[in-house]
């Protein structure tokens, strides 16, 4: 198979940005001042550093969420072959979710999903 074909979409993928955002830069108007060039939250002056560091506790919590919802994800297929799946596909989906909710179990108990 021959990739000789993608070289003019490359090009094309790397040429148009380079080229918008050099027409961007030759008809804009820069006119920077402290104001503009200072940090905007919500019209509230920004205090401390732009990058606080978080507590593990929002990283666990991102990664639960993630994890989860992956899981649910094969739960689609499961339904649309459920019925040629018959009790075999029952007892495994059963569980599947048996150890999804013993897992679920195990890090409420521990408190992962609390906020406090």
């Amino acid at each position: 198979m021959s990739y000789w074909p993608l070289v003019p979409v490359l090009g094309l993928a790397v040429l148009v940005p380079v080229l918008l955002m050099g027409i961007q830069r030759l008809l804009s108007h820069r006119n920077p001042s402290i104001e503009k060039l200072a940090p905007y939250e919500c019209g509230v002056t920004g205090i401390g550093r732009a990058r606080p560091r978080l507590p593990v506790k929002f990283y666990v919590t991102a990664v639960l969420f993630l994890l989860f919802d992956i899981e649910t994800v094969f739960l689609f297929p499961w339904a649309v072959l459920f019925r040629k799946l018959g009790l075999f596909g029952l007892l495994e989906m059963g569980f599947f979710l048996g150890v999804l909710f013993l897992g679920l179990a195990y890090v409420w108990r521990k408190g992962a999903l609390e906020w406090q």
